[in-house]
C-alpha cells in the first residue's frame, strides 16, 4: 500500500485532568470526522457522551455520527489490526483517519515507535499527527513536576490549551511561552477546531516547504519554567530544546552513522529530532524526523522553501547538550568528506 494509500493516525495526549476526552466529544460532532475511527485507553468514568453511542455487538461501538469507537483492552498493534479487520470484513463502516486518545499519564514515544517500526501496521497505516492538550491552570506545574506531561508536550506537533477562562490572559501567554520553550515548532490550535484531527498529516512528503521551517522554529532561549514559579525538579531541568546548523553539505553516509549511533546510544535521551538537511550531491532538501529510537523514513522537498541553504536540526532531548552533539556531527561530517567526495548519494 502506497504512503497516500495508507490511513492517517492520530495520536490525541495529554495529562490527567486536561479534557481530552470532552474535546473529542465536541469534535466527533463534527461532519469532518464522519468517517473516522477512534481507539481509547479506555472509556472511563466519563467516557463518550452517551447520546453519540448506539450499541453493538462485541467491543465497537458507533457513534450517530458513524464514527467507530473502540476501548483499546489489548496491546496497541492488536487493537489496531483487530479494527483493520473489522473494517475489512465489514463488520464496522469503513473509516478514513484513526484516531487514538492515552491514558492522561502515557508516554506517546513508545505508542509512535509501535507505529514507525512495526512493517504491519505500516502497510495500512501512516503516522498524521500529535494533539497534545494542556490544562490551562494545572499545565504549567504539571510541566514543570510531572515527566509524563513534559514528554507529551516534547512529543507534540500540536497543542491545544484547555479551560482557558480559568486563567488571567497574563498566565495564559506565560504557559503559551512555557510550551514553546520546550517544544518551538509545534503550533497551537483552538479547542473549538476539530480540524486539527483532519488537516494535520505533518509527516507527508508532501509537505511544502513553509511548513516544514514552520515546524523547525529555532528554540528560543526560554527557561522551561515560568518566571517567578517554583523550580522544576533536578531530573526535568535536564530536559532541553536547541537548534544545530552546518553550513557545509552534509555527507549523507556519515549523517546516518552519526545519528544512527546517536539513538543507538542515547535514544531513550533524545526525545525528538527534525530537520532539513543539505545532502552533498543533492538539489533539494531531505527532511528527517525522529522520535527517541526511530527515525520517519527521510523524504525529498521538491525545492528549498527559502534562500537558507543550510543543514538545522531541532533537538528535544535530555541531559545531552548543545555543544555536545554540535562538536560530533561536525566531526562526523568532516570524516565523510574526507574519505568519499562528494558524490551523487541521497536518501
Amino acid at each position: 500500500m502506497s504512503y497516500q494509500q495508507a490511513i492517517p493516525l492520530v495520536v490525541l495526549t495529554g495529562f490527567l485532568g486536561s479534557g481530552k476526552t470532552t474535546l473529542l466529544n465536541a469534535w466527533l460532532r463534527d461532519t469532518r470526522l464522519r468517517n473516522c475511527a477512534v481507539l481509547l485507553n479506555e472509556f472511563g468514568e466519563i467516557g463518550l457522551d452517551h447520546q453519540l453511542v448506539e450499541p453493538m455487538e462485541g467491543s465497537p461501538v458507533l457513534l450517530a455520527n458513524g464514527c467507530v469507537c473502540c476501548s483499546i483492552r489489548e496491546d496497541l498493534k492488536t487493537a489496531i489490526l483487530n479494527l483493520e479487520a473489522r473494517r475489512l470484513a465489514g463488520d464496522i463502516p469503513a473509516f478514513t483517519r484513526l484516531v487514538i486518545e492515552t491514558t492522561g499519564v502515557a508516554d506517546p514515544a513508545p505508542i509512535l515507535a509501535t507505529l514507525l517500526n512495526d512493517p504491519e501496521l505500516r502497510h495500512h497505516y501512516r503516522l498524521g499527527t500529535v494533539v497534545t492538550v494542556v490544562d490551562a491552570r494545572h499545565g504549567p506545574q504539571d510541566l514543570r513536576l510531572r515527566e509524563e506531561a513534559l514528554k507529551q508536550a516534547a512529543l507534540a506537533d500540536q497543542f491545544i490549551i484547555t479551560k482557558r477562562d480559568l486563567v488571567s490572559p497574563p498566565a495564559l501567554a506565560a504557559l503559551e511561552q512555557q510550551l514553546r520553550a520546550i517544544n518551538p515548532g509545534a503550533q497551537f490550535a483552538a479547542p473549538s477546531d476539530a480540524g486539527v484531527l483532519v488537516n494535520g498529516d505533518v509527516y507527508d512528503p508532501a509537505l511544502r516547504g513553509e511548513e516544514v521551517l514552520r515546524w523547525l522554529a529555532p528554540p528560543t532561549a526560554t527557561p522551561l519554567h515560568a518566571h517567578g514559579a517554583p523550580a522544576a525538579t533536578p531530573h526535568l531541568q535536564a530536559f532541553a530544546s536547541f537548534a544545530l546548523t552546518l553550513d557545509q553539505p552534509l555527507d549523507w553516509i556519515a549523517f546516518g552513522v552519526w545519528l544512527t549511533m546517536l539513538l543507538h546510544v542515547h535514544g531513550n535521551r533524545v526525545l525528538r529530532v527534525k530537520g532539513i538537511l543539505n545532502v552533498a550531491g543533492s538539489p533539494t532538501p531531505v527532511v528527517i524526523n525522529g522520535v527517541q529510537h526511530l527515525v520517519h523514513p527521510p523524504f525529498h522537498l521538491a525545492a528549498w522553501p527559502d534562500a537558507d541553504r543550510r543543514s538545522r536540526l531541532v533537538f528535544i532531548t535530555e541531559g545531552l547538550s548543545h555543544e555536545t552533539l554540535g562538536a560530533s556531527l561536525a566531526a562526523f561530517n568532516r570524516l565523510g568528506a574526507r574519505l568519499r567526495p562528494a558524490a551523487d548519494f541521497s536518501p
